[in-house]
C-alpha cells in the first residue's frame, strides 16, 4: 500500500523549500491527500517523493540526461491521452475503469481521439485473404501501409475517418463478424459464436486495454507519425512492437502457461517455477506494486475456469503478486473458449484506438523524433592511426 509523509520530511528528503514541492503537485509528479488527522495540512506519497529524490541525484549531466530521456521511468514525450493517479489509468482525465463499466471501445476512441465526430468502426471492406487472425492482420495493414498516403496536409476530420476504417478493418482479420453497422463489441461476439453477455465482457476488456501512456509501442507509432508517415504504417509500426512476448503478447505466455496447468496441475506448476527461481508469467506490473486494476476490474465480471482460479490464488498467496491483465485475458479466452489468438486479437484491435491517439497527437509537435547514438565501439583504423602520430610528434 502507498505511504503518505509530512511536507516537512518531504523537503527534507528533496533537499527543497515548499513552493518547489507545491510545484511538483502542480504539475503531477507529486501525488497530495488531506491528513485525516488535521485537514489544514496535506501528506505526500512517500514513493513519489523517493522517486524524485533519485533522479535529483543523478544529476543534470547531458549524458545521464539523455539516457534517461530513454531508458529512465518517466517518459520523454508531453502526451495529453493517458496517465496514472493513484494506481489507475486515466484516458484524458476520465477514470478508465469507470469508463469500463459502460462506454464501448467506438466511445472511447472518440475521447482519446479527440473527434467531434461519432466513431463508427463498422467497416464493410471484406476479410483480404486466409484464416482470421494474426498473419491476416498484419498482411492487410503491411498492404495498406504501402500505399498509404502520408498524415501531412490533411485534415483532422479527414484521417479521423481514415483511423476509424483501419481499427474496423483490423478487427475484421481478428474474425470479428462483418455486415450491419454495431458496436465492436458484439461484432466481435458474434464472429467468435458468442452471446452479448460475452460480448459486454469483450467491451470491458477492450476498453480497459485502449491506452496505457507511453508503452514501446506507443513511442513507435509516434516515430514513424513524426516523419509523416500515413497512418497504417503508423499503426503497424506500433502493433509489431506490440506483439513482442514482452509487451502486448504476453498473454500468449500465459496462455502456455495456462496449458501447462491444464495438463499437469496448478501445484505442480506453482512448484517447478518456484523451486527453479523462474518468474510465474502474468502476475506482478511495475507500474501496479498493489495490484493492476485492469485485471481485477475485468476477474470481478466472470469466474474463471476452476483449476485457474485456483491456481491464480496459490501464486498470489506464495508470491505475494497479483495478477495483471494478460492473466485476466487468458482466463476470459478459457472461460468461453474464444479462438487460440484471441487475448492478442483483442489487445491489438483495442490498442490501436491508443497507437493512433498517440499518432494523431504526433502530428501537432512539429519536429522530427531522432535520438542520437552514442557510440561505444572500436574507433577507425585510420583515426587511431592520425591519434598516434600526433601522439608522437608531441
Amino acid at each position: 500500500m502507498a505511504t503518505w509523509i509530512s511536507m516537512e520530511e518531504a523537503c527534507r528528503l528533496l533537499g527543497l523549500r515548499p513552493q518547489t514541492v507545491y510545484a511538483y503537485v502542480s504539475r503531477g509528479k507529486l501525488e497530495v491527500m488531506p491528513d485525516p488527522a488535521d485537514t489544514r495540512r496535506s501528506l505526500y506519497r512517500a514513493e513519489d517523493v523517493a522517486t524524485l529524490a533519485k533522479r535529483k541525484q543523478v544529476g543534470r549531466k547531458h549524458e545521464a540526461l539523455a539516457a534517461n530521456t530513454l531508458f529512465g521511468s518517466e517518459p520523454s514525450i508531453p502526451t495529453a491521452l493517458c496517465a496514472f493517479f493513484r494506481g489507475r489509468p486515466y484516458y484524458r482525465g476520465q477514470d478508465a475503469l469507470g469508463l469500463a463499466r459502460t462506454a464501448s471501445l467506438e466511445q472511447v476512441a472518440q475521447l482519446l481521439w479527440g473527434s467531434a465526430q461519432t466513431v463508427d468502426f463498422s467497416s464493410t471492406q471484406p476479410l483480404r485473404s486466409g484464416k482470421p487472425g494474426r498473419v491476416a492482420a498484419f498482411t492487410a495493414l503491411a498492404g495498406l501501409a504501402a500505399t498509404g498516403h502520408s498524415t501531412h496536409g490533411r485534415l483532422t476530420r479527414v484521417l479521423h475517418d481514415e483511423a476509424q476504417s483501419l481499427v474496423g478493418q483490423l478487427a475484421n482479420t481478428f474474425g470479428a463478424q462483418q455486415g450491419p453497422a454495431q458496436p465492436l463489441h458484439l461484432r466481435f461476439a458474434q464472429g467468435w459464436k458468442q452471446t452479448d453477455a460475452v460480448g459486454d465482457l469483450l467491451r470491458t476488456a477492450m476498453v480497459l486495454l485502449a491506452d496505457h501512456e507511453l508503452t514501446s509501442s506507443a513511442f513507435s507509432a509516434r516515430i514513424a507519425a513524426s516523419t509523416g508517415a500515413s497512418l497504417p504504417a503508423c499503426l503497424l509500426a506500433g502493433l509489431t512492437t506490440l506483439s513482442g512476448p514482452l509487451h502486448g503478447d504476453a498473454s500468449g505466455r500465459v496462455h502456455a502457461l495456462i496449458a501447462e496447468v491444464e495438463r499437469l496441475g496448478g501445484d505442480k506448476v506453482v512448484d517447478h517455477y518456484l523451486s527453479a527461481a523462474l518468474p510465474i508469467a502474468g502476475f506482478g506490473h511495475h507500474l501496479y506494486p498493489d495490484g493492476d486494476p485492469r485485471a481485477a476490474a475485468l476477474l470481478a465480471l466472470f469466474e474463471p475456469p476452476a483449476a485457474i482460479a485456483r491456481f491464480i490464488q496459490k501464486v498470489t498467496q506464495l508470491t505475494g503478486l497479483q495478477p495483471n491483465i494478460d492473466v485476466a485475458l487468458a482466463a476470459l479466452v478459457a472461460r468461453h473458449q474464444l479462438p487460440a489468438d484471441a487475448a492478442f486479437g483483442l489487445f491489438a484491435t483495442a490498442r490501436s484506438v491508443g497507437l493512433l491517439a498517440h499518432s494523431l497527437e504526433q502530428l501537432g509537435v512539429a519536429q522530427m523524433i531522432r535520438p542520437r547514438g552514442r557510440y561505444v565501439g572500436l574507433v577507425p583504423e585510420a583515426l587511431q592511426n592520425s591519434r598516434n602520430k600526433s601522439s608522437l610528434s608531441n
